[in-house]
């Protein structure tokens, strides 16, 4: 049994933010595969079911935690629990500002990189060691601007923010059917059109 998480903020205000470019990813695999998020008791919008691979169908769990981002953790880990997901079966799928707009990477354990819903989770978790899909959205026009504030406006380009994040559901997919190994060597580092690249200094 697998588990994807998808890193957000509940409410629209905050639906076409950077920082909740997770949410879109756990959005898009429960359209393709038919499965329905429903609120749980568990702390989050849940959804139970099969996913479709390259290598066949997948059992697992969709989650988008709905307790706010530096609260992420209790959800996945009352979810994990629940459904007896191991911590390396468990695929986390977030913005990251450390990675050029439109850049994805694949990536197993590592730190939370000042990222407040990968501290949440570590922290509940006790453990780095679970795998992500990390949604690069670069750090704002000046690279040196308030990181909160730039992940907290939303994408630029809505239509290019959909397919970098059907991209990101794509990668979910190859994971869970071969391996992370498989997901890295086709996925890491390909740039897309998630946001306007910075124009070069003159």
């Amino acid at each position: 049994m697998w588990m994807v998480v998808g890193l957000g903020n509940p409410g629209s205000k905050y639906e076409r933010n950077r920082h909740n470019a997770g949410f879109r990813v756990v959005d898009d695999l429960a359209r393709r595969h038919a499965l329905s998020l429903k609120g749980s008791k568990l702390g989050g919008d849940l959804a139970a079911g099969v996913i479709t691979t390259p290598r066949g169908r997948e059992r697992a769990v969709l989650l988008k935690p709905m307790e706010f981002m530096n609260l992420s953790g209790f959800a996945v880990q009352r979810a994990a629990k629940f459904h007896d997901v191991a911590v390396d079966q468990i695929v986390v799928a977030h913005d990251e500002i450390d990675l050029d707009p439109g850049v994805l990477r694949v990536k197993r354990g590592g730190g939370h990189g000042g990222h407040n819903g990968l501290r949440s989770i570590i922290e509940q978790l006790a453990s780095p060691d679970f795998l992500r899909i990390r949604i690069g959205v670069g750090k704002g026009p000046s690279q040196k601007g308030d990181a909160a504030s730039w992940v907290l406006a939303d994408f630029s380009d809505d239509a290019a923010a959909n397919e970098l994040c059907g991209k990101a559901a794509d990668a979910v997919e190859v994971l869970l059917g071969l391996g992370v190994t498989a997901a890295m060597n086709q996925f890491n580092g390909k740039p897309d059109k998630g946001e306007p690249k910075k124009p070069p200094s003159s």
